[in-house]
């Protein structure tokens, strides 16, 4: 069984391996991400909602900090993902303040941390409620052809990437998993340990299949048995007869090919995709056990994800710079893995 610890480093790329080799994160300000909500506050209701920049700071120790100067219990606070500790990132939080008026943002007097806008809402901002981020990056010291580098970016483009859960998901050293197995065993773990557990496990097996199918070529195209994926909507349909109207759909980003995020019960696909994934998630039997056991149920997500407004420059040092939109739940890092050897540690804006 493929080592937890290898689970991003060996899995198989969509274009043949990376073309250049370069340095991210040397600086704060080389990975900048901003959080599109998709919507706007309402104006009035019971939670304060802030636009915040922070650098250095990762997204919990944020909301902590913003519960202490509220005087609520960090229950209270909300968000809609975590962003990267070594980058500039701005998000939003919500601070439930039924009856009270809001404190003096102003004076918050964190280092690497701004309050840039406050207003009201009338709900908590729940995990997952973000449209997607925006991000921009600096690829530093950047070697390979720069011919060979555009003509992946116009394969990106085309194409997308395969939509694997990124190493920041397994935590240190795929601490995660080692995690997941020991509450499979029984040990008692706090509940916000027992979610990271469980998320990291489920993306091992995703990420299983979809290296199953980026190895056969089919990430981003039909097999017998598929599932899709309404893009948007996230609602899933299928199997059903392959059609000249689905072929027309997954070329137009419309529909995308789904993998399993296993869980209790039985898979909705069939034919020679169930074989497929059966056969990926086998060497993982323990994981899927447990996730069932755990009372998770199926679910689909994915496989290929779209590269929205994908734009790049080359700065008179050599510098590459990138600039694109992701969908929530998606991995800025998967992206990058396409493009340069260089892989990025910590989370990169979900």
């Amino acid at each position: 069984m493929e080592a937890p610890g290898e689970a991003v480093a060996a899995l198989p790329f969509a274009y043949g391996g990376p073309p250049i080799a370069g340095r991210i994160r040397v600086e704060p300000g080389d990975f900048r991400v901003d959080e599109e909500l998709g919507f706007e506050p309402t104006g009035s209701g019971e939670h304060a909602f802030l636009f915040v920049e922070k650098v250095g700071a990762n997204t919990e120790w944020v909301a902590k900090r913003l519960a202490e100067k509220a005087g609520v219990a960090p229950m209270a606070i909300g968000y809609a993902g975590l962003k990267d500790r070594h980058a500039i990132t701005r998000q939003s939080f919500s601070v439930h303040l039924p009856g009270r008026p809001d404190p003096d943002w102003s004076a918050f007097a964190i280092p690497g941390v701004r309050v840039l806008a406050a207003s009201r809402h009338d709900r908590k901002l729940k995990r997952g409620a973000h449209r997607g981020n925006r991000f921009r990056i600096r690829v530093r010291d950047v070697a390979g052809d720069r011919e060979a580098i555009e003509q992946r970016l116009a394969l990106i483009r085309e194409r997308g990437v395969p939509n694997y859960f990124g190493e920041q998901r397994f935590g240190r050293d795929a601490g995660n998993i080692a995690q997941a197995r020991a509450y499979f065993a029984g040990e008692r773990m706090r509940r916000n340990d027992i979610g990271l557990a469980l998320s990291a496990a489920r993306s091992l097996l995703f990420n299983a299949v979809l290296a199953t199918r980026v190895g056969d070529g089919s990430w981003d195209s039909a097999l017998d048995g598929e599932v899709w994926m309404l893009a948007g909507t996230h609602s899933i349909f299928g199997p059903e007869p392959w059609s000249v109207d689905l072929a027309r759909r997954l070329a137009a980003f419309d529909i995308d090919p789904t993998g399993p995020l296993i869980g209790a019960g039985e898979l909705r696909t069939t034919g020679r995709v169930r074989a497929l994934e059966e056969g990926a998630v086998a060497p993982y039997r323990d994981l899927a056990d447990g996730l069932a056991g755990a009372g998770l149920v199926q679910q689909r997500r994915a496989l290929r994800l779209r590269v929205e407004a994908l734009a790049h420059e080359w700065e008179g040092d050599g510098a590459l710079v990138l600039e694109f939109r992701l969908p929530a739940g998606s991995f800025a890092t998967v992206v990058l893995r396409e493009l340069s050897g260089e892989r990025a540690p910590g989370p990169a804006g979900r």
